[in-house]
């Protein structure tokens, strides 16, 4: 199979290396892709958000399937002009990505769908939203549009409520329309399904790290690193969130006329009375998804071709024993001004099988250097995740640049919380 892999992230470069292992593929094509998955597949020069320009290089290139990374090509409706022209796309029509990109939608779908999640109240007027929370003082407040990973925030008191809804309002389009929810207090974790509109399967359940600093403080980040599996919930337990969330959204989208065929991630809190969605996205994680690939042992390529052809298995799938860990490390001034244009050295030193995912990089006059806020995740995996975690920090300690910085607590809530 002929396969373009849309995105330049850590992300697509993680889908990139385990699509490069599968037996299928004949080729890969990453557009643009990153340095990193230069190595993995051909980059070509691509906007990988322009449905013509994406219909245009698939054609041209005689493509099987088209793989989906990032959620602004899902928007833009790639998913829909590929579908135009018969070519397999794993990433949902631009209607049923309206579930990453709402959240007001998400929250629709969820009420008719019978989610478990938070209380909430939409609002298009900034002074009534401000008035609310307020009111309310413990909140979130929630862009509803697409913010890059930094569109929800956490207020603790009712001054917090009133700065966060005045950051939102400040976000333009992505911050016209605002969701506040109650503020729900457990483990949050990233449970993704692969759906092919009907059915689905499960990838194992992994935790993020969204705030930059340590002990969880700071702002909010895109992820500054991910574990997988979270000890949080058995298989019991997790087959039942599948059957509880996963299906009746899939069902609600279907009914719709709008089959979600892709990704679908739910963001969970898992509370005193039982697991409740936090957000949906249409598309992997990042950085949970650098981990779910090494966790993963199957041939990632079939999965995502039956997602897209509507001929998924339901079915357990193999993952490695032990754990995977992902450490992030970021540039100088993350997450609010990154500097970029550091040399980056030591990535020879990284052992082998420590693989390390490109995302913030680029190439200038010959060497890699910064060129984003996350630069690149640093994994290993470990018999468990003590050993995974103290390999994925001593890779970290290996890569150089100015400024770099990282938590050295990836994992450490699973470590309090023993299977």
């Amino acid at each position: 199979m002929k396969v373009l892999l849309l995105g330049s992230g850590g992300r697509e470069h993680a889908l990139a290396w385990k699509l490069a292992q599968s037996p299928r593929l004949s080729r890969l094509l990453c557009g643009p892709g990153n340095p990193g998955t230069a190595k993995c597949g051909t980059n070509v020069a691509l906007q990988a958000d322009s449905p013509e320009a994406v219909v245009s290089l698939a054609r041209r290139e005689g493509v099987d399937l088209v793989v989906v990374g990032p959620e602004a090509p899902l928007v833009a409706g790639v998913a829909d002009a590929l579908a135009q022209v018969d070519i397999p796309c794993f990433g949902p029509v631009a209607a049923a990505a309206r579930i990453e990109g709402s959240k007001a939608f998400a929250k629709e779908v969820m009420a008719e769908a019978g989610v478990p999640t938070a209380a909430f109240k939409v609002f298009t007027d900034a002074a009534q939203a401000e008035a609310y929370a307020v009111q309310q003082g413990r909140i979130v407040v929630k862009a509803d549009g697409l913010a890059a990973g930094k569109g929800v925030i956490v207020a603790p008191d009712a001054q917090a409520a009133r700065e966060a809804v005045r950051a939102v309002a400040a976000m333009g389009q992505a911050g016209q329309q605002m969701v506040l929810e109650e503020l729900l207090e457990g483990e949050e974790v990233s449970l993704m399904a692969l759906c092919d509109g009907e059915r689905y399967v499960l990838l194992p359940l992994s935790q993020d790290h969204k705030r930059v600093g340590e002990g969880d403080t700071g702002p909010n980040t895109g992820g500054m690193g991910a574990y997988c599996p979270a000890p949080f919930l058995t298989a019991e337990q997790l087959a039942q969130v599948g059957e509880q969330v996963i299906a009746p959204t899939l069902a609600v989208l279907r009914k719709r006329g709008t089959p979600l065929r892709g990704v679908l991630y739910a963001g969970l809190m898992l509370t005193a009375t039982g697991p409740k969605v936090l957000e949906f996205n249409a598309r992997f994680g990042d950085p949970e998804t650098q981990v779910l690939m090494m966790q993963l042992d199957e041939d990632l390529l079939p999965l995502l071709d039956a997602c897209a052809r509507g001929t998924l298995e339901p079915r357990t799938l193999a993952q490695n024993q032990g754990s995977s860990v992902g450490v992030v490390l970021a540039a100088e001034g993350y997450p609010e001004t990154p500097k970029k244009g550091q040399r980056i050295e030591g990535l020879e030193a990284v052992p082998f099988n420590a693989p390390v995912f490109l995302a913030g990089v680029a190439k200038q006059d010959g060497a890699l250097v910064t060129a984003g806020g996350r630069v690149l995740t640093v994994c290993a995996r470990g018999e468990d995740l003590a050993k995974a975690r103290e390999r994925a920090l001593a890779s970290a300690e290996m890569v150089r640049f100015e400024g770099k910085h990282f938590r050295r607590d990836i994992g450490a809530r699973g470590l309090r919380t023993r299977p």
